[in-house]
């Protein structure tokens, strides 16, 4: 008896484990049998792309947005500054025929100050009359030039044209008479306060120096400043993201 149930034991044992275990499937090929586990397939798990954690842009400090900002500001203006005023007296004179002088004396004040700068148009010699204002070359010392008011006109041996001027803030009739060359003459149209005494100050070496390489500074440190404090998850276009979190998959 314990013969027989020594024998049959570890068969029912065994009957009973095949019960429990995972299925095994044979396979005959040639004589040789196959034992294929079906064991589970563990797939990974799949992250949405809106999943995604995305850490927040760090807050852009006070002070470097107004620095920057005021940098541009600077740059921007000292450049439009400069291109209006090479526009005024370089392109200007040669396109609209117009000449600048700045007025160095308050012998034509408060009409004309020192400082300054007053803007002629070429006006033939005929058409000018008492009253106007003219620049010139006086015919004495230097023979330097003047702007003052015709205050006579009378005409020459050789039918010329000569003048007798006087600075509106002069007590007396300049002491020379001034007989008009060529075919024009410079007359007054406009007077621009100040304005010569900012190109004077912009031709001393070292305001000059400042500005030559003291503007493009700051532009590029305004631009440098916008890049350094541009945020980048703004500016990546969508498609891309979208991609990247593809690829993360």
């Amino acid at each position: 008896m314990s013969a027989i149930e020594t024998l049959n034991g570890p068969a029912l044992h065994g009957r009973r484990s095949a019960a429990n275990a995972p299925a095994f499937k044979a396979t005959a090929r040639k004589g040789t049998t196959t034992a294929v586990s079906d064991t589970a397939v563990v797939t990974p798990a799949v992250v949405s792309p809106l999943e995604t954690v995305t850490e927040a842009p760090a807050a852009k400090s006070p002070l470097r947005r107004v620095a920057s900002a005021v940098a541009r500001v600077i740059g921007v203006g000292l450049l439009v500054l400069g291109a209006l005023v090479f526009l005024f007296l370089a392109i200007g004179p040669r396109v609209l025929g117009y000449q600048t002088s700045t007025m160095l004396t308050g012998s034509m004040s408060p009409l004309i100050n020192p400082g300054d700068v007053v803007v002629t148009v070429p006006t033939p010699i005929q058409d000018v009359k008492v009253g106007d204002i003219i620049t010139y070359h006086i015919p004495v010392e230097d023979q330097r030039v003047e702007t003052h008011r015709i205050v006579e006109i009378t005409t020459t041996a050789d039918g010329g044209v000569a003048v007798q001027t006087k600075g509106d803030a002069n007590n007396g009739i300049d002491p020379w008479i001034a007989t008009l060359q060529g075919k024009t003459v410079d007359k007054q149209v406009a007077t621009i306060p100040y304005v010569g005494n900012a190109i004077r100050a912009l031709r001393e070496p070292m305001v000059l120096n400042t500005l030559t390489y003291g503007a493009p500074a700051l532009l590029v440190i305004g631009m440098l400043a916008s890049i350094w404090t541009k945020d980048p998850s703004k500016t990546a276009p969508e498609g891309a993201a979208q991609a990247q979190a593809a690829s993360g998959e």
